[in-house]
C-alpha cells in the first residue's frame, strides 16, 4: 500500500513548510519539499491544499474504562473517538475493574486492545501501598510508566504510606506519573463545605474543596521524593500557578521532573461552572482564570512539558448533583487537538508548539519508539487539519460511548479531516474505517 499526502503545510520539529509526505505500508518513506514532484503510482492520494499535517497526537493520559466500567466507555468506542480527533496513540490509566496493579491485569488489557483498539495503545501500571515488589516483573519496553495516586477519592488506589511512597520512588524502573492532591486537606474542606452549604454543595465550590493548597502540598511532596531518590517524575494535570514554581523549563536534555497540563484546565476556568455545571467537574478541579492564564503561559515558557486530556467518560446520570454526588471527569479526546488549535487562533501559542506539546515531547518523555515525529522510517501516524473551517459540535458528532461532551454547542474553527494510523487512512473526511486496528506502543 502506497499513499501520498500532497500540497500540505507540514508541521514538525519547530518548522512549518509546504510539502508532501509519501507513505509505504505502515511507515513514512519520504518527505518532499514543495518543488519536489512525487514519483510512482499511489493507491491513496490526499490533496491537503490549505491543510496542516501534524504527527498523530500522543495522549499520555486517558481513562477508557475497560475492563469493568464499560457502561461508560470501552476501548473500541474511545479509540474511535481518538481517531476522529487526530489522536493516534494513547496511554490508559490503571483505575479500572480490576485495577491494573498486577502483571496479569496488564496482560488482560493488552489483549482487549489488540482485539478492539482502532489506534495505538499502551497501559500504565498502577502503584498501591503494597505492590512495589512487582515492578521488577514489568517489561520496561511495554510500559510507559507507573501511575501513582497521591490524592484519590475513588478506585481505592490512594498511596498514603510514607514507606510505600519511598519504595515506589526508589524502585520504579520507568517514569512515575503522579496524581497530586492532598486527601487530608480535601476531606477537611469537604466537611467545612457541607457545614456551610449542605450535604451536596453546588459544583461552583469544587475548586474550594479540591483546592489549590491541596494540589500544591501534594505536588511539592512528589517533587521532594523524586529529588530524594533521583527518580523520573511526571506530575499529571497541573492546575495552579503556584505549582508551576516547582518545575524547571524543558530543555533538550529533558528534566527528570516534568509536568502535564490537560485540555480542560487550559480551556475552562471557574467562571464556566455557571454555564456548564458538573459537565466540567473533574479532579483536580478547574480553577481560577488567573490559574488558567498561568498554565497557558507555561505552554510556551517550557514549564508545561506535555498536554494530554485526562479523558474520563461518565454516564450523564452520574453527573447529576454537586460536589459530593456528581462524578468527576469528562470525555475530551475527540476535541483535544481542535481545542488546542483554537488557542493558536487566540494567540496563546503557535501551531508548531502544539506539535511539540502533543506529539514530540510525549514521544521524548516516554521514549516512544518511532512515533511522534514526521521522519523517514517512522510510523505513519498523521493528523491532517483544516483551519478556517467552522463547525459546531452536535450530540450526533460525539463518538465517546457516554454520548455527551462539555463541548456540545461549541463552534471550532479547525476541523480534523484525515487521520492516518500506521499508514492506514482511518478517518477520511468523516468516513471512518472501522476495520483499522492500532498497534501496541514500545518504549526505550
Amino acid at each position: 500500500m502506497k499513499s501520498l499526502i500532497k500540497n500540505a503545510t507540514i508541521v514538525n520539529e519547530g518548522k512549518a513548510f509546504k510539502g508532501s509526505i509519501v507513505i509505504e505500508d505502515d511507515c513514512i518513506s519520504d518527505i518532499l519539499g514543495n518543488n519536489d514532484a512525487p514519483r510512482g503510482q499511489f493507491d491513496d492520494t490526499v490533496d491537503a491544499t490549505g491543510c496542516f499535517v501534524l504527527p498523530g497526537i500522543i495522549d499520555d493520559h486517558v481513562h477508557f474504562r475497560e475492563p469493568g466500567l464499560t457502561a461508560k466507555a470501552d476501548i473500541e468506542s474511545e479509540s474511535r473517538a481518538a481517531a476522529y480527533g487526530g489522536v493516534t496513540t494513547y496511554f490508559d490509566m490503571p483505575n479500572t475493574v480490576p485495577q491494573t496493579t498486577t502483571p496479569l491485569a496488564l496482560e488482560v488489557k493488552r489483549a482487549i486492545a489488540a482485539r478492539d483498539s482502532h489506534v495505538n495503545y499502551s497501559f500504565f501500571y498502577g502503584a498501591t501501598n503494597t505492590n512495589a515488589d512487582s515492578f521488577g516483573k514489568l517489561d520496561i519496553h511495554r510500559v510507559p510508566g507507573i501511575k501513582l495516586f497521591m490524592g484519590s477519592s475513588t478506585g481505592n488506589m490512594l498511596v498514603d504510606r510514607a514507606e510505600a511512597l519511598d519504595k515506589i520512588f526508589s524502585t520504579a524502573p520507568v517514569p512515575v506519573m503522579a496524581h497530586c492532591e492532598d486527601t487530608g486537606l480535601i476531606n477537611d474542606n469537604m466537611r467545612s463545605a457541607k457545614e456551610r452549604y449542605g450535604e451536596d454543595p453546588d459544583v461552583a465550590h469544587h475548586p474550594e474543596i479540591r483546592s489549590g493548597e491541596a494540589c500544591y502540598k501534594s505536588t511539592e511532596l512528589a517533587v521532594r521524593l523524586a529529588r530524594k531518590h533521583n527518580a523520573r517524575l511526571h506530575v499529571a494535570h497541573l492546575t495552579t500557578a503556584r505549582e508551576l514554581s516547582l518545575f524547571e523549563p524543558w530543555t533538550d536534555a529533558m528534566p527528570k521532573i516534568t509536568a502535564e497540563a490537560v485540555v480542560a484546565h487550559l480551556f475552562f476556568c471557574d467562571k464556566d461552572y455557571e454555564r456548564l455545571g458538573t459537565l466540567i467537574k473533574c479532579n483536580p478541579a478547574v480553577k481560577s482564570e488567573a490559574d488558567r492564564e498561568a498554565l497557558r503561559r507555561a505552554l510556551t515558557d517550557g514549564r508545561i512539558a506535555v498536554v494530554g486530556t485526562d479523558h474520563a467518560p461518565h454516564l450523564m446520570a452520574d453527573k447529576h448533583g454537586g460536589c459530593a454526588k456528581a462524578a468527576s471527569g469528562m470525555p475530551m479526546i475527540q476535541f483535544s487537538l481542535v481545542s488546542m488549535l483554537e488557542l493558536v487562533d487566540h494567540g496563546v501559542l503557535t501551531v508548531e508548539r502544539v506539535a511539540e506539546l502533543m506529539c514530540h515531547r510525549p514521544a521524548k518523555l516516554f521514549d516512544v519508539r518511532k512515533r511522534g515525529f514526521i521522519r523517514k522510517g517512522y510510523k505513519a501516524d498523521l493528523a491532517i487539519v483544516r483551519p478556517d473551517s467552522p463547525w459546531t459540535v452536535a450530540e450526533s458528532d460525539i463518538q465517546s460511548k457516554c454520548g455527551w461532551s462539555p463541548m456540545t454547542g461549541h463552534t471550532f474553527g479547525w476541523r480534523v479531516e484525515h487521520t492516518f494510523c500506521n499508514g492506514r487512512h482511518i478517518l477520511d473526511n468523516g468516513r471512518f474505517d472501522a476495520s483499522c486496528r492500532g498497534e501496541e506502543v514500545f518504549f526505550r
